[in-house]
């Protein structure tokens, strides 16, 4: 294999594989619906890409079906003309998940999977082993703050680091060495239909893990793990699980907490992004770090110096006056948590959310979920419903969200093109901008707009 070709080439994990292949001296090529921070720099880094269906636009590198690897993402149609040539040609033609199933049978793979927290959770893990003894590789669903990149390489560490994305049962492909499952509240019912799938989805995946490894459990998931012999399992979550915080202080803008583990316990752990669900998402990333391994000097460390991840209770802004926070929260749990959090951080402070839902079938199945999760804060903006891979469903719009938040919950539905005009005529404390769209484009202009205030 000399070159590899990506359909659906702006995705955030797509793009850690090509980095991975560019970094191998391979030949990368790809295309994209539309171009993106995240495309622009990956032309940078000597990645070819453009952004039209169309099979002439495929480089000539990328034509022999003895050379190269066709790599594609599952929101990628059957009926796309690239994936229709490459299929009738017999090129050989994998998921993304398929590629990391390989690297999880080559390395130690250390894999995280959950409806949410997973994100943060594997980033964590991969920054403590990165500046531990043991380094690693990592493939991550999100930007590192720490390196600017989703991806780490490493050409000494057997270890590797991957998000275990459930979508599309991707994660089916992976043979993890040890898992963290940080939640399994169900999702994604387009693709499953219904929760017992979901939830016996989680359950195969836990069969997976290669004997001699490890899961680690939440505490209170309603899915069943099903480890093979030689699998050990451990539970972990806040206040109780084999591996636990105990002695939370929360005051100064800062976060500590002592580590208690079966392996050994860690006093004093200082959050670097100090945000209370960064105590949940802490102790599963230590707990896996520190069965590998790890020190109790390397923990701390890590903790201390974990900047977080993009979107991901990501702060654009932060001052006496204003604060702006861009989170890519997009389901009810992963709400609920972000809203409690901003609860806890700013308890005397008034919270405005300008929430894009994502997806129709998400809305449909979780709008009352959504509302409850919102009704938490002080003041809701809605859009319109981001669509992604969707098609409209007649009935299905933010409005459903918007009947059903509390009583008292100041209100507002507008359009996406109406927020910049929104956020110049109206003043905010804590402003939050929700969810898995194109809201986030909006989110330097906005800041800018509140900075000059």
């Amino acid at each position: 294999m000399n070159s590899v070709y990506f359909i659906g080439a702006g995705g955030i994990g797509m793009s850690a594989i090509a980095r991975y292949y560019i970094k191998q001296g391979k030949f990368v090529a790809g295309y994209d619906k539309t171009p993106s921070k995240l495309t622009d720099q990956l032309i940078r880094e000597g990645m070819h890409i453009h952004f039209e269906d169309n099979v002439n636009l495929i480089p000539e590198e990328c034509r022999d079906v003895k050379e190269t690897l066709v790599i594609y993402t599952p929101a990628i149609p059957e009926t796309h003309t690239e994936f229709q040539f490459f299929t009738k040609q017999g090129f050989d033609i994998q998921k993304r998940a398929q590629v990391l199933g390989t690297l999880t049978k080559e390395h130690k793979g250390l894999c995280v999977a959950g409806t949410h927290g997973k994100t943060t959770t594997s980033t964590m893990c991969a920054h403590i082993m990165h500046n531990s003894h043991l380094d690693c590789n990592a493939f991550l669903g999100g930007i590192s703050k720490n390196y600017g990149t989703n991806y780490i390489l490493s050409d000494k560490s057997d270890y590797v680091v991957i998000e275990a994305d459930e979508f599309d049962r991707s994660f089916h492909w992976l043979r993890p060495w040890m898992s963290v499952i940080t939640s399994s509240d169900p999702d994604h019912l387009d693709i499953y239909g219904t929760k017992e799938a979901y939830l016996e989805s989680f359950r195969h995946y836990t069969t997976l893990i290669q004997p001699g490894g490890a899961l680690i459990i939440h505490t209170g998931l309603e899915m069943k793990a099903d480890v093979v012999e030689g699998v050990k399992t451990y539970t972990y979550g806040v206040e109780e699980g084999d591996f636990h915080a105990e002695k939370i202080k929360i005051e100064n803008g800062e976060i500590t907490f002592d580590f208690i583990s079966p392996v050994e316990n860690v006093r004093n752990i200082r959050l670097g992004q100090p945000i209370p669900i960064n105590i949940d998402n802490g102790i599963g990333a230590m707990a896996m770090a520190q069965l590998n391994g790890c020190t109790a000097d390397e923990l701390r460390y890590g903790m201390e110096t974990y900047k977080g991840v993009d979107r991901r209770f990501d702060f654009a802004l932060r001052n006496d006056k204003h604060v702006v926070i861009s989170d890519y929260a997009h389901h009810p749990k992963e709400i609920y948590q972000s809203a409690k959090s901003l609860k806890q951080v700013y308890n005397n402070r008034t919270i405005t959310a300008i929430f894009q839902p994502h997806l129709y079938t998400r809305t449909r199945d979780f709008y009352k979920d959504f509302a409850a999760a919102l009704s938490q804060l002080d003041e809701v903006i809605l859009c319109d419903i981001y669509p992604a891979r969707e098609l409209p469903i007649p009935g299905v719009t933010s409005q459903l969200i918007y009947d059903c938040l509390a009583p008292g919950v100041k209100k507002q539905m507008i359009k996406k093109d109406e927020v910049l005009d929104f956020i110049k005529s109206h003043d905010t404390d804590v402003l939050v901008i929700l969810g898995a769209g194109d809201l986030d484009n909006y989110v330097p202009e906005i800041t800018k707009i509140i900075e000059t205030r």
